[in-house]
């Protein structure tokens, strides 16, 4: 059961990974300006923020089953409407339905996995799980941007349709007797109200830099690559590297780590090296010396993904926790959109951009550390 749930998480962002290389070409070429076709890229966003939030509450609700299920069904099924787009207006609203519907999926596919996971291996299956993440990461901009060479976007987007379609089948068979056992008074008087507290707070926080900080690399990393005379082709390889060196942390041994040391400490130190990685980006001009630094925000991602996992995990109950899963993935779509957007806005510069994100995540390293005993 365990490892098909990590196959949904797997599906859930290879889904979101293959759009990227292609969405703002294809509004582009269905007569979108400039504005209209990043808002084609932003919407799925937007609109995914709400879909974690409703996933979350119903999975409190109904049990995290059956809106995996209307999640997985209904993704599918907006992955096939794009070839209906004729126009850059009907793109945004398909795009709409698409991050609503996907957004249902993935917060209910980590209640699932936390609620039937023992405390003392919360940390290393967060690793697992994010091994997962980083594999869809990496083959999922490649399949988009292959596939739809060879073909459209359309096509592109309803094979990834299909394979999910398949997944939502498989799923209702396989998971209906692995539901996990929902209270039998699920009345607003009865169900636990959901608390927030210290623990959330630095979980929810942590996905939102660790976002952020992903969000400033999607914008930056080309146009560091492209100022420094590269080949463009190298910003992909990099993201890879770094995917790759995350990839390795959570798979080798070194994952038991994440059980052994609080997850607080592994936040901090996570958010130190993503941060000093990003200054290091800023001040280097040689391919060799990129590669490395990339690595080494790779090895503070992977210490990062599980600590904030763990973290939620400890601060909930499993009667609330679908509802905390839905904001932490919440507070994900929204520090990717404020990454790319805050510091476009600033008109920073790619060196400029890697410094002021690489400062924030040091400050909250440092936030975290003053509050640790608190």
């Amino acid at each position: 059961m365990r490892f098909f749930i990590y196959l949904i998480i797997f599906f859930a962002f290879f889904d979101l990974f293959a759009q990227l290389p292609i969405i703002s070409p294809f509004a582009v070429s269905l007569g979108a300006g400039p504005f209209l076709a990043g808002l084609a890229v932003g919407m799925y966003s937007l609109s995914n923020t709400f879909g974690n939030i409703i996933s979350g509450i119903f999975s409190d609700r109904k049990g995290p089953f059956a809106i995996l299920l209307t999640g997985l069904a209904s993704t599918s099924a907006a992955l096939f409407i794009y070839g209906l787009a004729d126009g850059p207006y009907s793109l945004l609203a398909i795009r709409f339905l698409h991050g609503l519907a996907a957004g249902l999926t993935v917060p209910a596919a980590f209640t699932y996995l936390a609620n039937r996971t023992d405390h003392s291996r919360r940390g290393k299956n967060a690793a697992i799980s994010g091994a997962f993440v980083g594999l869809a990461a990496i083959i999922g901009p490649a399949y988009g941007a292959i596939y739809t060479s060879r073909g459209s976007v359309p096509e592109t987007m309803a094979v990834t349709g299909t394979l999910i379609g398949l997944l939502a089948i498989a799923a209702f068979f396989l998971l209906r007797t692995h539901q996990v056992n929902k209270q039998t008074d699920r009345s607003p008087a009865k169900r636990p109200a959901f608390q927030w507290n210290a623990g959330l707070w630095r979980s929810f926080s942590g996905a939102f830099f660790l976002m952020f900080s992903q969000g400033v690399l999607a914008y930056m990393l080309p146009l560091k690559v492209e100022a420094l005379g590269l080949p463009t082709q190298l910003s992909g390889l990099l993201l890879s590297a770094f995917g790759l060196a995350a990839i390795l942390v959570f798979l080798l041994p070194i994952n038991r780590l994440f059980d052994a040391v609080r997850p607080i400490i592994t936040l901090i130190i996570g958010f130190a090296v993503m941060g000093t990685s990003l200054f290091a980006l800023a001040n280097i001009s040689t391919e060799p010396l990129l590669y490395a630094a990339m690595c080494t925000y790779g090895f503070g991602f992977a210490l990062l993904f599980p600590s904030i996992n763990s973290l939620l995990i400890d601060a909930t109950e499993p009667a609330s926790r679908g509802r905390a899963y839905g904001y932490f993935y919440a507070f994900f779509s929204i520090g990717v959109v404020a990454g790319s957007g805050v510091t476009g806005a600033l008109a920073l510069t790619a060196d400029g951009g890697f410094l002021f994100s690489g400062s924030l995540l040091l400050l909250i390293a440092l936030a975290n550390w003053l509050t640790l005993k608190r």
